[in-house]
């Protein structure tokens, strides 16, 4: 094959890929991935899906990181590049089904959390386990192809669970070790009715 040809075979790859990112699976919109853009984020295929109907309205959750991948292992360092992202990040109040799609090579978990009067989401410290306090959570999605609690999501995989919310504003959180410190972590917006 000529290097002309393997030039424009590269082309080609390039946008079927970048076009990837906008399909049916992902979450659109403004600061997708913190603002960092697609660079350096590879999606996970998915091994499993949410049922098809899930009680009360629906949010989706993509949870990925970017990085060398699966080679790398161990716990996330600080500033390695991750993002959650809801879709939609305003919804009614009532049941909720939040779905979470790990489409990142590390293992990721959502927490639902209540987001303090005046408060922003990101704003919590983590303690020395790079962790932030769970008390007071609401629901949590960390099983792998499964409802609720579990170990965690693996990449590919998604986790889901249902709450009921009252109109307020919620945070969304990966809360294993560094990945909230990372940026996953997202406001959620509960209107009346």
């Amino acid at each position: 094959m000529s290097r002309t040809t393997m030039t424009a075979v590269a082309a080609a790859a390039v946008a079927v890929l970048a076009g990837c990112g906008t399909g049916a699976g992902a979450v659109p919109g403004p600061g997708m991935m913190n603002g960092a853009g697609s660079a350096g984020y590879t999606y996970s295929g998915p091994t499993c899906a949410a049922p098809a109907t899930l009680p009360g309205h629906t949010v989706t959750v993509m949870l990925a990181d970017a990085g060398m991948g699966s080679m790398m292992g161990g716990t996330a360092p600080l500033g390695a590049p991750m993002m959650l992202r809801s879709m939609p990040a305003t919804v009614a109040a009532g049941r909720i089904s939040l779905v979470a799609q790990n489409r990142g090579w590390r293992t990721h978990e959502l927490v639902v959390l209540p987001l303090r009067a005046g408060s922003v989401a990101g704003a919590l410290v983590p303690g020395a386990d790079g962790r932030v306090d769970e008390t007071g959570a609401l629901g949590e999605a960390s099983a792998t192809c499964a409802a609720d609690g579990g170990d965690g999501i693996t990449g590919g995989a998604v986790g889901w669970t249902t709450v009921t919310l009252p109109a307020g504003r919620y945070e969304l959180v990966c809360n294993l070790a560094n990945h909230y410190a990372d940026g996953m972590h997202q406001e959620l917006d509960v209107t009346a009715g």
